[in-house]
């Protein structure tokens, strides 16, 4: 294989999670919100476009950014379909926040976001009093008639932060306490944030209540580093040959340390530093040196806390020839593209050893030389995971649609290349 040096230190763009919760949170709050470090991209932009559509104040996306809340009971009905675009964050939780307003809105979507299924919210708030249609099967287009909505007590029967998070956004702007026990706990930025702006959210292990608020203190967060997007980079340094990365002021909320704590099981030597604490949520500073890996297995436990790295561990496997199996993994199937297909199949086509499971894949070693062309689907994460796995093959493998990732990182091609030599 070919060898790569990386060197240098990156930060890489705020958390997604956070920045699409920071707008429609702080449109909620009354009073002015200050927002600092959001990320700007693709599916951010389509949670701004949709808030405007519905009357609430948001200016264009900056480093930092002043939100004017209209109040928990404050937005607008809509003149047209409001657009979320590639972005299911956005669908989800904003039918959430519409379902508790007295009036009607119908949500759209890329090709993409239309075929991902919309009735783990839609049920719920079904059964919380608001009203749903769909055009064709349980997609967009999607209207959601809201009303004032009744307490509910909702187990989801899986792991979703969209599903909990649309929950308590309806139960919040309604004023209704609502409860929703999860399988596994799930992403928890949605009940920190809350609880930064005044409301009594109380998390019990799989399980969170939240208790009726009769207004949104303003919201003033600095948005940390997405783990998610830093998690390429802990990953490039990995299967590198020589050299180190250095990540600054990385998430390091312990609802999304998944991946980290997975490829320490394989061997990866990461190093914390100039931790801190911001409101809800720490950071941390990583150094990451190239190691060499074995395989694990990973299981349903550990899922949530990595699900949207899954294909990135997935292309470390490939990339380090060593086996990997994942299973439980099941909710891969309906995100941006059918993510387990998706990655099983490229990985084939560069030469990789893959297989399909049900809810996860497998992985086989030992090293190959890996070249071809991929096809992320239109996938961010796909493309990207790809992307890493090229540079520690040496460039070899062609990657089509690469600014598909505009979606979450706009600069990843460029930070990709200033730290891979």
């Amino acid at each position: 294989m070919a060898s790569l040096k990386v060197a240098g230190t990156v930060r890489v763009p705020g958390d997604k999670s956070i920045s699409h919760r920071s707008l429609i949170l702080a449109s909620l709050a009354d009073g002015e919100s200050r927002i600092r470090g959001i990320l700007d991209a693709d599916d951010i932009r389509s949670t701004a476009s949709v808030l405007r559509s519905l009357g609430a104040k948001i200016p264009p996306l900056s480093d930092d950014m002043r939100v004017v809340g209209v109040g928990l009971r404050g937005l607008t009905s809509p003149r047209q379909p409001v657009n979320c675009g590639n972005s299911g964050t956005t669908a989800r939780l904003m039918a959430g926040v519409v379902a508790a307003h007295p009036f009607s809105a119908t949500f759209e979507g890329d090709a993409s976001l239309s075929r991902r299924p919309m009735t783990r919210v839609a049920e719920p708030l079904t059964y919380m009093g608001a009203q749903f249609d769909f055009e064709r099967g349980d997609g967009l287009p999607m209207t959601v008639h809201g009303v004032d909505l009744r307490s509910i007590d909702w187990d989801t029967g899986a792991s979703s932060a969209q599903v909990k998070s649309a929950i308590l956004l309806a139960g919040l702007v309604s004023g209704v306490e609502v409860r929703v026990t999860e399988k596994a706990r799930s992403r928890d930025h949605t009940e920190r944030m809350l609880r930064a702006m005044g409301v009594d959210v109380e998390n019990d292990g799989s399980q969170v209540c939240l208790r009726p608020a009769r207004r949104l203190a303003p919201l003033d967060i600095q948005v940390p580093a997405d783990p998610s997007s830093a998690a390429f980079f802990v990953a490039l340094a990995s299967l590198a040959s020589e050299g180190e990365l250095t990540l600054t002021k990385v998430g390091l909320n312990p609802t999304r340390t998944g991946f980290l704590e997975a490829m320490k099981r394989m061997g990866a030597v990461i190093e914390e530093s100039a931790a801190a604490r911001k409101g809800e949520e720490s950071t941390a500073t990583l150094r990451v040196r190239p190691t060499a890996l074995h395989g694990i297995r990973i299981t349903e436990q550990e899922v949530p806390a990595l699900i949207d790295e899954l294909p990135l561990i997935a292309c470390v496997a490939a990339g380090a020839g060593v086996d990997l199996e994942i299973t439980g993994a099941a909710e891969l199937r309906v995100k941006e593209s059918d993510r387990i297909n998706a990655v099983v199949q490229n990985l084939r086509a560069v030469g990789a050893r893959a297989e399909e499971l049900p809810d996860g894949l497998r992985i086989s070693g030992p090293r190959r030389e890996l070249s071809g062309t991929v096809d992320p689907r239109g996938d961010h994460r796909i493309a990207m995971a790809f992307g890493v796995l090229s540079a520690a093959s040496g460039n070899r493998i062609n990657i089509l649609n690469p600014e598909c990732v505009a979606v979450s990182y706009p600069g990843f091609w460029e930070d990709l290349r200033r730290v891979a030599a």
